[in-house]
């Protein structure tokens, strides 16, 4: 059985929420309709093997979808398997699921205050300084980039180390009063976050890795122009390899937390 992905995941998702919408039907019942083993609809659905087209198409059709529907999914599924995905940056919901079901994240950030640690207006000043999105759609965004957030105050929440470098602190996005929100806001976050000193050279990007139970690991980066998910192993084991580093060099939580209470104290000053 070919290893699910990130996206594939993503995208058996999407269909399992088309035949709850469209059919009203439970996976049992379509699988019935279809003449399908049971287990075939739930095998696609959380994206652990790849349909036919010709599956496809049954599955597309019991849910009453034009052919239009169909081939834009299959232009989208024929990648969904690869260990290299390249999407567009405005693209959300794959991240947001790669995170939501990872078992453990890990993070490094050289330039930005983590995304799941944002204050809504850090967020709005990011997009607002980049120029990069469209003044009208920059809310919706935001909204999004904070409701992610939520997975970190589940009881079963992902194991989190977040390795920050010290210029993420040290650039203003907005004013002094949005700043000392988002020291505060990561001062309630100190146990999951280490610093990583200024003096520590920043030589490499932002990058993530996401582990699971029962898939693949799974590495991911964003840039303004795309997002790249990455299941390859040797690109697996260089992200392990940058963490073990950052973990050698990164203050501990006690130093992360003073840190943090110093340019706090140092914004809060009139």
């Amino acid at each position: 059985m070919t290893p699910s992905t990130a996206y594939s995941r993503d995208l058996g998702d999407e269909l399992r929420r088309m035949r709850e919408k469209c059919t009203g039907l439970n996976g049992h019942e379509l699988a019935r309709k279809l003449g399908w083993d049971p287990s075939k609809v739930s095998t696609i659905e959380h994206g652990k093997a790849r349909a036919s087209e010709v599956d496809l198409v049954q599955y597309f059709t019991a849910c009453d979808k034009d052919i239009d529907a169909y081939e834009d999914f299959k232009h989208r599924y024929r990648y969904a398997f690869d260990e290299y995905i390249v999407q567009l940056s405005g693209n959300l919901r794959t991240v947001a699921m790669a995170e939501s079901t990872a078992r453990t994240i890990i993070s490094y950030d050289p330039l930005l205050v983590p995304g799941l640690f944002q204050t809504a207006e850090y967020a709005e000043g990011v997009y607002e300084v980049t120029g990069l999105v469209a003044p009208e759609r920059i809310p919706a965004l935001v909204r999004c980039r904070t409701d992610r957030q939520t997975i970190l105050n589940r009881h079963d929440r992902p194991d989190c180390v977040f390795y920050v470098h010290e210029l993420a602190l040290r650039q203003p996005m907005g004013s002094r009063e949005v700043m000392e929100g988002q020291y505060r806001r990561l001062l309630t976050k100190a146990h999951l976050i280490r610093l990583v000193p200024a003096e520590v050279a920043a030589v490499s990007a932002g990058f993530m890795l996401w582990e699971y139970e029962k898939a693949k690991p799974v590495a991911y980066s964003e840039s303004e122009f795309a997002k790249v998910f990455v299941q390859d192993p040797g690109a697996i084991a260089k992200a392990r390899q940058h963490f073990t580093q950052l973990r050698k060099v990164a203050l501990d939580e006690e130093r992360t937390r003073a840190t943090l209470r110093r340019y706090l104290s140092e914004a809060a000053v009139v």
